[in-house]
């Protein structure tokens, strides 16, 4: 129990860098009005584009689903995004025509755009702007953006709807059902949770299963009144009432274990006017599924260890170590660029690590006896054994063995990707959270090996493993920005896409005047995330979590 309440303490230490900014997951729901077509004979196919500001440059987060021929369209899918108190996150809300028969942006039209900062959205609840296009307002049209904190409970729920016996809506062929499911709010309003798709000319629709957060479905109240309301989708975008019934979740609970829940779907004026009026047609819940969501304390309170690995750069074109002008130069006094950013990622890292053994790699350099050019060495030249103790172990190992090298090239860094992902692919066996790994990658230059890097990458992306690269010195970093999945998707060369973002780029000079702790920050961001995305993708629960809820209740 020591030992579990030391890696707690220390996490709890270490954790203000990842905790104390965010950890606050922001719901976006969004709407518009009055959006204006440039074909006026026909209705627009709006689709919103959410899109995020960095260093200056926007890139897409995520975007709506696209409805069909309206001009006030309320969204169903929903933007979740992190929301840092201490940084001005500028959005910019897109709306775009998305013709039927192409679904990217090239065939689309720019129908207005909104720009705000997630503060101002956040503080106000609800912001509605005019849409501009070109800097002027585009005619009378709007978009409403609402916001909602998801707090503490991230749990989220499958739900899998059928019917049988709808009302015929159509004179030709048979209805076009799809059912929208409303939160009613405590001030009366009532909030679109989810849409389904359209089942056509079926009046016993299987609609398909969907996942949806408890916070979204009722902020948390399992009493909260739901109203779920049966269409015929017409393609004019004039959709017929078909019924509509009310539950709440706890209700909908009772379609676990194999049960079903079923409600008759009323319509009120036929009701009202017909005498032998029963009902328009039975909706069924046929599961409910909870699955509760970790947290990144979760797994690590319950034992899973992090393993950090460090792959240095060995190439020539960091200099001859021996010339002040290196960036492999060791200045009695002054730690180069190299250690610097070791030290500040290494030391957060170690805290989550309880035997402090750090394998450390170099790549790129002819090493001896053989002097033959290697990808992956141990910088300890012992291969049986690459581990160094602690991150200080790592400054010897690497200080002693930089006169042994003849720098070298070229930029490889496939091959230790994948002796790391060779690691992590053998932890998955295990199927508990016992290690996640973390390689961090500081190099000097762009990567000869692009093709064969990004495909492992995409292979990496399936074990538990992030890869961190910190780019050390002045060149042209443009090209690693592409590994960093922020700025679209990942993907191999035979184009499968990586299953994860896990991958984080960071160049050193952004840093060179700030604290240690604001680079650690900023490469560490995106850790959290990413090793709960991956168990919880996975199934795969904390370990022992009740001896890590037993040690949480003793804990000051």
């Amino acid at each position: 129990m020591k030992k579990m309440s030391n890696i707690y303490e220390s996490a709890a230490n270490t954790l203000g860098i990842f905790n104390s900014p965010c950890l606050t997951k922001v719901e976006l729901r969004v709407a518009c009005k009055g959006i204006s077509d440039r074909d006026a004979l026909s209705k627009p196919d709006p689709c919103v584009i959410l899109k995020m500001q960095s260093h200056g440059q926007w890139f897409e987060v995520d975007r709506t689903e696209v409805i069909r021929t309206c001009i006030n369209p309320v969204f169903s899918k929903l933007f979740t995004v992190d929301f840092y108190f201490e940084e001005v996150q500028r959005l910019r809300f897109e709306v775009h025509d998305i013709s039927s028969n192409h679904n990217g942006l090239k065939e689309a039209d720019f129908l207005g755009g909104m720009e705000c900062t997630l503060g101002q959205i956040v503080s106000q609840r609800k912001l509605s702007k005019s849409l501009l296009k070109h800097g002027n307002t585009a005619g009378k049209s709007s978009i409403t953006v609402i916001a909602e904190e998801l707090s503490g409970n991230d749990d989220y729920v499958e739900l899998s709807f059928s019917a049988r016996k709808l009302d015929d809506k159509d004179f030709f062929s048979k209805s076009d059902p799809f059912l929208e499911i409303f939160r009613m709010n405590d001030d009366a309003t009532q909030q679109l949770v989810h849409r389904t798709e359209v089942v056509m000319n079926n009046l016993n629709p299987a609609w398909k299963t969907f996942k949806v957060s408890v916070n979204s479905l009722c902020s948390g109240d399992q009493d909260r009144r739901l109203k779920c309301i049966v269409w015929d989708w017409d393609s004019n975008g004039k959709h017929d009432f078909i019924g509509e019934f009310s539950s709440t979740f706890k209700e909908m609970r009772g379609a676990m274990e194999g049960r079903q829940v079923q409600w008759e779907c009323i319509n009120p004026k036929y009701k009202a006017k017909k005498k032998n009026y029963k009902n328009s047609g039975i909706v069924i819940l046929n599961q409910c599924k909870i699955h509760k969501m970790h947290s990144f304390l979760d797994y690590i309170m319950g034992g899973c260890q992090i393993q950090f690995t460090v792959a240095i750069d060995f190439t020539a074109s960091n200099g001859d170590p021996r010339n002040s002008c290196s960036l492999h130069y060791i200045h009695p006094y002054q730690p180069n660029e190299y250690l610097k950013a070791l030290v500040a990622v290494g030391e957060i890292c170690q805290d989550y690590d309880s035997d402090k053994m750090f394998p450390a790699f170099g790549f790129g350099a002819r090493i001896p006896p053989e002097y033959k050019v290697s990808h992956d060495f141990a910088i300890n030249f012992n291969e049986d054994n690459p581990e160094c103790a602690g991150i200080q172990g790592v400054v010897e190992a690497y200080q002693s063995c930089l006169p042994k090298l003849q720098l070298y090239g070229p930029t490889n860094i496939a091959p230790i990707i994948q002796k790391v992902a060779k690691s992590a692919s053998e932890e998955t066996n295990t199927k508990e959270a016992s290690q996640y790994f973390i390689l961090l990658i500081l190099t000097d230059g762009v990567i000869t090996d692009m093709a064969d890097t990004r495909e492992a990458i995409v292979h990496a992306s399936h074990l538990p493993m992030s890869v961190i690269i910190v780019g050390v010195g002045n060149a042209d970093f443009s090209d690693m920005q592409m590994l960093d999945g922020d700025d679209g998707i990942l993907r191999s060369p035979k184009g499968e896409p990586v299953l994860r973002d896990i991958v984080q780029f960071v160049p050193f000079r952004n840093f060179k005047h700030a604290s240690p702790a604001a680079l650690a920050k900023s490469v560490l961001a995106e850790v959290p995330n990413q090793v709960v995305d991956y168990y919880n993708g996975k199934g795969i629960k904390p370990k022992c979590m009740a001896e890590y809820e037993s040690s949480r209740t003793l804990a000051p």
